[in-house]
């Protein structure tokens, strides 16, 4: 491999976020995600005395969840303004796969975007729905 060619991504392994309430997120996003907690706690490494995170995970794809206690945080809510996270994206199949999602929060009681569909800059169409700290979540399939 050259030096000037980044090495290889694999794939998503997880993504995590920082919330208000521990226990009410992780309520949220194993029902949403269907979603199995792993036992036990996770420390902030090489911060371990700001708080611990507890993990879900994704059964179809295995995609990890990590849902981080701050002893810090002050209960804001989430804001996309400040420098930071904007939002998490994650792949569907065509537009089955956004009906079936948009289907799916519809019959949990999770309010979003519905079908929404763009022709710029790519052609991709998304479904946006957020968590209990407002955190922005989609799913998007692109040429539908």
């Amino acid at each position: 491999m050259s030096e000037s060619t980044a090495p290889p991504i694999g794939g998503l392994h997880h993504f995590a976020f920082t919330v208000r309430d521990l226990e009410a997120s992780v309520a949220w996003y194993r029902k949403v995600f269907q979603a199995t907690l792993v036992e036990g706690v996770l420390p902030h490494y090489g911060r371990e005395w700001t708080g611990f995170a507890r993990l879900v995970i994704e059964p179809r794809t295995g995609l990890a969840i990590g849902l981080h206690h701050n002893d810090g945080n002050r209960g804001e809510e989430f804001d996309e303004v400040r420098t930071g996270l904007d939002h998490v994206s994650l792949r569907v199949e065509g537009r089955e796969g956004l009906e079936a999602w948009a289907d799916w929060l519809d019959s949990i009681g999770v309010a979003h975007s519905g079908i929404q569909s763009n022709k710029e800059p790519f052609v991709f169409s998304t479904v946006v729905f957020r968590d209990i700290d407002n955190i922005q979540l989609e799913v998007m399939a692109v040429d539908v």
